[in-house]
């Protein structure tokens, strides 16, 4: 009798433990897109916000280091556009409705560069699957493993001859349709767009990609390492990107959950 009532105690402490961890899981996930929407909408709003102030500005009334400040603003915000867009290719920016969230991954990322959401999608889920290999196509092939040069066949990966001249096209016509139609100077639009895209490629690249899976290939299935950066670092870097071990064994985590699955004591360190 005391085993039957000392098992039904347990089985009732399990029971209540698994409903106590299914409905924090629940509670979770509804704050993870509740706050993945308004990092979302926060980054855009920013950006959109700094661009339209910033490209009025009389850059003669603004010191080298004004500008530059600025430059590097105006990247911290571009890259955020990639990060909207590559949270959504892993259904965590608005979770209750998959639909929506790619429109929001699409958008972002047609602004970020006008770049097709679903090619992404598609490289991006390859990148997971075979992670520093050569059907990764964010990975090198073999000769091509300096940084400069795999920073240029990564990106010539993403934008084809088709996408270069769309890219090209689109840029122009929106490059001068905003320099006349608003009569923002182009020296403007080129220091505070242009080039911030252009830097925010590399910023990307670089603790996205070539830190964490360059080097040696490690034995583990993701093939790829952590920055042992602090949190405030590791955020302006790029977004907690630099906690890329942690994306690749939680890939259903936001980007601001990166530092909470650090704490995993299995992390890899450059």
């Amino acid at each position: 009798m005391d085993l039957s009532i000392d098992f039904i105690r347990k089985s009732s402490i399990k029971g209540i433990l698994k409903l106590q961890l299914k409905y924090q899981r629940l509670i979770r996930r509804s704050l993870d897109w509740g706050l993945g929407i308004t990092s979302a909408t926060t980054i855009f709003c920013l950006w959109l916000l700094t661009f339209i102030l910033i490209c009025r500005v009389d850059l003669a009334s603004l010191s080298i280091w004004a500008i530059a400040l600025i430059i590097l603003g105006r990247t911290f915000l571009h890259t955020g556009l990639f990060i909207i867009s590559h949270d959504a290719a892993h259904g965590t920016v608005f979770t209750p409705n998959r639909r929506i969230n790619d429109g929001i991954g699409a958008i972002a990322l047609f602004i970020y560069g006008l770049l097709p959401y679903q090619k992404f999608l598609t490289n991006h889920g390859l990148h997971h699957k075979y992670p520093a290999s050569d059907q990764d196509p964010d990975f090198h092939d073999g000769r091509h493993s300096s940084m400069v040069a795999w920073y240029l066949s990564f990106m010539f990966r993403y934008i084809d001859r088709r996408q270069s001249l769309i890219l090209f096209v689109g840029m122009t016509i929106l490059f001068h349709g905003i320099r006349i139609g608003f009569d923002i100077p182009a020296l403007n639009l080129l220091l505070f767009w242009i080039l911030p895209l252009l830097l925010s490629s590399m910023q990307l690249f670089y603790f996205g990609t070539y830190l964490p899976h360059r080097g040696q290939v490690f034995s583990d299935r993701h093939h790829a390492r952590s920055s042992n950066f602090s949190l405030l670092i590791s955020f302006l870097t790029c977004y907690h990107f630099g906690y890329h071990w942690e994306h690749h064994e939680h890939p259903h985590l936001p980007w601001f959950r990166l530092p909470f699955a650090r704490k995993n004591p299995k992390h890899k360190l450059i």
